[in-house]
């Protein structure tokens, strides 16, 4: 139950709270995981699996995709360059920048790391019923878009 009484706060029952302690057990979880088996951090994982996903992105609209900063975005992009996972392209609608896409290498690992990623997501998910799985992804959305328009109406 949300935290709603009169000026009164429980962490516990505070959502952005709950979301942010549920968020990062999750990802704590799973980037031991990925980082054991294949050397590769939490960060460079979303990357990985956006880059396989969408094809060649900048670096600006990896951070819109991941909700990572910019810092977080360059270090991630900069170890898969080093291990030779991603590569840089030309940017043709803007010179200043370039765009990233996964090399056969960087295919190769995302095609190992995602039965891991869907063993855990099944895991997490094995005691919630189909259609509540199917309700809380519906919620979760509405969440983020809704913490999405506040943040745009924030930035006028």
């Amino acid at each position: 139950m949300p935290s709603s009484g009169a000026g009164k706060l429980r962490l516990q029952d505070y959502l952005p709270y709950r979301l942010s302690v549920a968020s990062n057990a999750v990802s704590r979880l799973i980037a031991r995981a990925y980082e054991h088996q294949f050397g590769i951090k939490n960060p460079q994982w979303r990357l990985l699996a956006v880059l396989a996903d969408e094809g060649a992105l900048t670096q600006q609209m990896l951070c819109g995709r991941t909700i990572m900063d910019k810092v977080t975005v360059m270090r991630a992009a900069q170890a898969l360059l080093r291990r030779r996972l991603v590569k840089r392209l030309p940017n043709v609608e803007d010179g200043r920048s370039h765009r990233l896409m996964l090399t056969t290498a960087g295919r190769r690992l995302y095609d190992r790391i995602v039965p891991l990623a869907l063993a855990y997501e099944a895991q997490l998910l094995g005691g919630i019923g189909r259609r509540e799985v199917v309700r809380l992804e519906r919620l979760l959305r509405r969440v983020e878009q809704a913490a999405a328009a506040e943040s745009a109406l924030n930035h006028l």
